[in-house]
């Protein structure tokens, strides 16, 4: 997104951002009798109906670590209480995601800023005449999401000036927001809470890049900057802490590499461990262009990545099936019994 001056605002900027994006709840409707209905349906409506049996049998697997992996604009989109949830309820256990989805939608909005219904159809120039980011038919307030730069950057000039992996500073960030947020139950705090651990391999790549440029501008000899490597080394480590391992992959991209590569890296350290046993992903990818958002699920076990046994492709638009999986797990109640692994504690 571009940071250059603020052109002149118009008078229409209020009527721009006047409906906020209201966030799912996935306890307040029961999705099983759905669910259970498309199980004996057709195409996308069937698959969805095995990704959610496999996400329970994850659930009900006491030998399974969950990791959430998110790519793309599903929060701002209306599923950042959802993501929250899965961890509130303990149906995840690490997350990888992009840094837009942490820093510029999640911290964002604990900040007590919002995300804004809008249209496709709007003229671009006029939106970019009141200083307005568009993410598809959802508009961002520029001059907040600036305010959410310059957080990032105090926050880094509290902290004591070495390497951080995005992890630690993720979580220092959810310190902050102890204290701090004007939004509760943010995804950031939720996992801090829990001793969830988040990880953004590809961490500039979002407001938290904008912030750490300003930080380290501001302190050019003594600054934090970020260790890519040593979060990948940590990441590997829950993987060789866990003795099956399941993923719930929204989007693809680099989160899905980086939990997948775990299972290549710690084979190349000279560690024994078992490929993904579980895994879902959902997209709007497309195989034809040899990609898919870093290759379907049945590709990556030539890598020795994930098994073949328990996966399931979901070829769908994110935000119209990942409430009704959620909310069938909620509902089925498997996570009541599963014992917290809280991996943050393992740094």
């Amino acid at each position: 997104m571009s940071k250059k001056n603020s052109p002149k605002i118009g008078h229409n900027k209020n009527s721009f951002l006047s409906t906020p994006v209201e966030h799912v709840d996935i306890t307040s409707f029961d999705a099983r009798k759905i669910i259970d209905s498309m199980e004996k349906m057709s195409f996308t409506s069937r698959d969805t109906a095995k990704a959610s049996k496999i996400f329970n049998e994850m659930l009900l697997d006491k030998d399974c670590s969950i990791f959430l992996t998110l790519a793309g604009s599903t929060s701002a989109a209306g599923c950042m209480n959802l993501y929250s949830d899965l961890i509130k309820y303990n149906m995840i256990d690490a997350v990888v995601a992009t840094g837009a989805s942490i820093i510029d939608m999640d911290f964002f909005e604990a900040l007590g800023f919002k995300h804004y219904q809008g249209s496709q159809f709007q003229d671009d120039a006029e939106l970019r005449n009141n200083y307005i980011d568009r993410i598809y038919d959802t508009y961002i307030d520029e001059e907040e999401l600036q305010r959410c730069d310059k957080t990032i950057c105090d926050i880094a000039n509290s902290l004591e000036p070495k390497t951080y992996t995005s992890r630690e500073f993720i979580k220092e960030i959810g310190k902050y927001l102890k204290k701090n947020a004007k939004k509760k139950s943010s995804l950031i705090e939720t996992a801090y809470d829990n001793d969830v651990p988040i990880f953004c391999p590809a961490f500039t790549d979002s407001s938290a890049g904008f912030g750490l440029v300003m930080h380290q501008e501001q302190n050019p000899k003594k600054h934090i900057t970020i260790d890519s490597i040593r979060e990948f080394r940590e990441l590997t480590e829950i993987k060789l802490k866990s003795k099956q391992s399941g993923l719930l992959m929204i989007g693809g991209g680099v989160p899905k590499n980086f939990v997948q590569d775990t299972v290549v890296c710690a084979e190349l350290l000279g560690k024994k461990v078992d490929m993904h046993k579980y895994a879902i992903q959902i997209t709007v990818a497309d195989a034809r262009d040899g990609a898919c958002s870093s290759s379907t699920l049945k590709e990556a076990s030539s890598w020795g990545k994930v098994d073949l046994a328990k996966e399931q492709m979901v070829f769908a638009e994110a935000t119209s099936v990942i409430p009704l999986i959620a909310s069938d797990a909620y509902h089925r109640g498997n996570w009541k019994n599963r014992e917290k692994r809280k991996y943050q504690r393992l740094f």
